[in-house]
Parts: C-alpha cells; structure tokens; sequence
C-alpha cells in the first residue's frame, strides 16, 4: 500500500516516548532550548528512527518542541515572555470554557467537577507530605483533572483539546514553582472551594473571578 497505516504496536512506542519527553520536559531534564539528536534520544528513550521522528512531531504540535532552520529539533524556550504568553491564552480560553460549562452542564457536570476536586485536594495532602518525583507526577495530573473539569460541559471539543495544549506547556512553571517551595497550598485550597462553591451556587462571574486568580497564581 502507498499510503500504510501505523500498526497499533507503532502507536504504543510513540505514545510511550511522548509520555517519557513530555515528562522529562516538564522537570527540566530535558531543558529549555536544548537540541533533541535522534540518535542521542534513542540512546536514552529507546524506540526507531521513525518512532522518534514521530514524537517529536507530536511534541511539536503540543508546542513543547520547535523544529529548527536545521531541520532538527529542540525544547521550546521557558521565558518570561513565554509564560505571560501562556498564561493570556490560558486565561481566555479556559473562561471562555467555565462560562459555556455553568451555561450548558448540568448535575453530571457539577458532580464531575466535586470529584476531580476531591481527588486535587488529596493530590495537594500527598505531594505536602512527600514531594518527590512520583507525588509531583500524581499531583500534575490531579490539577489537570481539575482544570479539564471545569471546562468539560462547554459543548466544544476543538476548545477543550487547544486548553489541554496550553494547560500542558505551562506544566513546567508549576512544577518549578512546587520543587521551589513557592505554592501557598492553604491559599490554592481556598481558591479551589471558592471555584467549586461558585459552580454550585451558578455564580458566573464569582466563578471567571475565581479561576482567573487561580491560573495566574498557578504558574506566575
């Protein structure tokens, strides 16, 4: 066949090797702006040429990779002026998101909402109590959790898919932010039942109020 699908084993090596950059991106093991070798990735991930290749392309339509003017590739650069940059998307596309939920989402919504904050809740008491780097992984997904729970009755897959994207690049801030001791955990415990209480009461603008200051003090 001209145009041959990948096998499913395929797309299990090149999920695998995402989730394996995508972790190491995150806690700065691979660093901003550092140049990915194929061959140097293999070395240390495993996978073929073409696995890797493939990666790498996902990574890079998560905008965690850049290709470069050499047709090779690198870690996208973790400025000031990239964090603010993210930070503005995250902030117009997730309200956005929250005000079409508390518009359309009903009592699954909310009750998908209570869970996913239950879960961050006790992500937040685990990674407190041992922060290491398993506890820091669990706890990332938990905020994930939540963060896609808020916006996941907006009726709108394109607008939760672009959230989850820059939800994802911002992953790096955060979790220097929590290796550096800088999270006031008893503040972003507040927040939470403050974003969870609005959603309840179907207070719009208490709600957008709320998720804002809790993305901003996320990551800046």
């Amino acid at each position: 066949m001209l145009f041959a699908k990948r096998s499913s084993e395929d797309d299990t090596v090149v999920a695998m090797l995402a989730s394996a950059l995508r972790r190491d991106i995150a806690f700065g093991a691979l660093r901003p702006d550092e140049k990915l070798r194929i061959d140097a990735l293999r070395q240390r991930y495993g996978g073929s040429n073409h696995s890797m290749r493939e990666t790498l392309r996902i990574l890079a339509t998560e905008g965690l990779v850049e290709a470069t003017n050499q047709r090779g590739f690198r870690v996208t650069s973790a400025t000031n002026e990239d964090l603010q940059d993210i930070l503005l998307m995250r902030i117009e596309i997730e309200r956005i998101g929250l005000s079409r939920s508390l518009e359309f989402g009903g009592v699954d919504w909310e009750a998908a909402v209570i869970a996913a904050h239950h879960r961050l809740a006790h992500a937040d008491a685990e990674v407190l109590r041992q922060p290491d780097d398993v506890t820091a992984l669990q706890w990332d997904e938990a905020c994930r959790t939540f963060s896609a729970s808020l916006i996941s009755a907006c009726q709108s897959p394109r607008l939760i898919e672009m959230a989850g994207r820059f939800f994802d690049q911002s992953r790096r801030f955060r979790l220097a932010r929590l290796r550096e001791g800088r999270i006031d955990f008893d503040a972003r415990g507040t927040r939470h039942t403050g974003i969870k209480a609005a959603i309840i009461a179907r207070d719009t603008a208490a709600a957008l109020e709320a998720l804002e200051q809790d993305i901003r003090a996320d990551i800046e």
